[in-house]
């Protein structure tokens, strides 16, 4: 259900674009991502310098870090309603520049309450970027290569967590923690002034500044599927993910297998550090390095989930059914419980520090392969509305998560040791295996008889969930999707 008025043969429509330019947009879109989540994780290679300069524990000096993310977390609640009313580009533009902004202000800090409020709302103004690359994405590209753009969009927070703390521990060792702000605000930078030319790509922007540019009136289009007064974008993406939180199956698994998946994720860059130098005698420069093994392992779960796509894509002689796109999270999870066993049990001075390197690739590998899958299967799962409701749902738990975990896992690694600490996550991990299974089995039946699946659009023509399936080349219309 499609509520622009772009139509498939217009030449403004993105999907009609030169290749060139919809490479560019893409590429805008997946730098401002990088970027972002760079500057959230170079944070902890000055955790160290942080503690020592303002006096303060560890405890409270994670915090600057999780604060990051608790200040994404607000970004799919509020980026869907200002980008339908702005478009994405000029979105992605300002929040980019504030984010850096923010860096700027968290590097000049004197006082630790200074650097966590710069760093709260650096997360907070940077978070569209994480949010909106998702709609940016599926406005270019074709809806039948959903996982393959999805695994291409995967890899920017994932590449860009990655680096920080490389780079991070370099620059700390060169100068000291305030670098790792500067050089995250000459990344931010770099990426706003790459995106100057950044084409606007939503379906609904594009026929408003064209009508006015040519001195016309606003064209008349269907209300916005993410809402139009206070009441109904409340509803979208505060009140109805709330509630599919507790009644909605399918988003209550997807959710809680995310969490943990996150969960853990996150936590490695509190942990890893701390391991690989108090248990191999590490350097933090030599530590950092460590990390590339995420970057190679979020490499290969974007290759091969791309591969598996276009295969199963080539076999089909219909429209591929979305519950194909679980195929990755099936592997996924098993590498992803597997790894956390590996890593807990091998992070020993007996065994070679490259077990739990490459263990921690293994993790990131399935983790992103379980994360690709699941929210490509949530992104057509429900008619528009329901779909923004339960990607926001999603997104709000892992991010929440993800910034709780790392405040408390120092101390699990203090009292439990990290073999039993990451056996919990282990165990927590198991009943998440099942999940892509399930969706596969009886996932359209869920969907059928979910209430978000006939009458949660402010349309009164909203589609039953046979329905459900987009228009081959035909982007889906939420403002702001969740790719954090």
């Amino acid at each position: 259900m499609l509520s622009h008025t772009l139509d498939p043969n217009d030449p403004d429509n993105p999907m009609n674009w030169p290749t060139h330019r919809r490479l560019y947009a893409s590429a805008v879109a997946w730098a401002m991502g990088f970027a972002v989540a760079f500057g959230l994780t170079a944070y902890s290679a000055g955790l160290p310098q942080i503690v020592e300069t303002f006096n303060i524990t560890m405890t409270e000096g994670i915090a600057g870090f999780s604060l990051y993310l608790f200040g994404i977390f607000f970004a799919p609640i509020y980026s869907p309603h200002v980008a339908e009313r702005y478009g994405r580009s000029i979105m992605y533009s300002a929040s980019i520049f504030i984010c850096g902004l923010f860096h700027l202000g968290a590097a000049l800090s004197q006082s630790y309450a200074s650097l966590a409020v710069c760093r709260f709302f650096a997360g907070l103004a940077g978070g569209p970027c994480l949010v909106l690359i998702e709609g940016t994405f599926a406005d270019v590209w074709s809806a039948e290569t959903t996982n393959t753009y999805y695994a291409f969009l995967g890899t920017a927070s994932y590449f860009g967590a990655a680096s920080g703390p490389v780079v991070g521990n370099f620059v700390v060792q060169a100068g000291n923690w305030r670098w790792t702000e500067y050089v995250t605000l000459m990344l931010i930078l770099i990426v706003f002034a790459f995106g100057i030319g950044m084409p606007e790509t939503y379906g609904r922007e594009i026929p408003r500044r064209r009508n006015k540019a040519r001195g016309l009136a606003p064209p008349h289009q269907p209300p916005a599927e993410s809402g139009v007064t206070i009441s109904q974008m409340a509803m979208t993406t505060i009140i109805n993910p709330l509630k599919q939180l507790v009644l909605e199956p399918i988003v209550i698994m997807i959710s809680f297998t995310l969490a943990v998946n996150w969960a853990v994720t996150f936590q490695w860059f509190i942990t890893v550090p701390v391991v690989l130098q108090t248990v191999y005698g590490f350097t933090p420069q030599r530590a950092g390095l460590a990390f590339t093994g995420a970057i190679g392992g979020a490499a290969l779960a974007a290759l091969c989930t791309i591969a598996i796509e276009q295969a199963i894509f080539k076999s089909c002689n219909t429209t591929m059914a979305i519950e194909k796109r679980l195929i990755p999270a099936m592997y996924g999870g098993v590498m992803l419980t597997a790894s956390l066993f590996w890593v807990g049990w091998t992070a020993d001075p007996k065994i070679h520090f490259l077990s739990p390197i490459f263990g921690t690739a293994v993790f990131i590998w399935g983790g992103l392969s379980v994360l690709i899958s699941l929210v490509t299967y949530l992104f057509d799962a429900y008619p528009p509305a329901g779909t923004l409701s339960a990607l926001t749902a999603a997104a709000c738990v892992r991010i929440a998560v993800a910034g709780i975990v790392p405040l408390v896992i120092v101390q699990g690694f203090t009292n439990l040791g990290g073999n039993w600490t990451l056996s919990i996550f282990g165990f927590l991990s198991i009943p998440c295996l099942a999940v892509p299974f399930v969706l596969y089995k009886w996932g359209p039946a869920l969907r059928m008889r979910s209430p978000y699946s006939r009458s949660l659009s402010i349309h009164s023509h909203a589609p039953v969930a046979t329905e459900m399936v987009r228009m081959e080349n035909q982007p889906y219309e939420g403002a702001g999707m969740q790719n954090v």
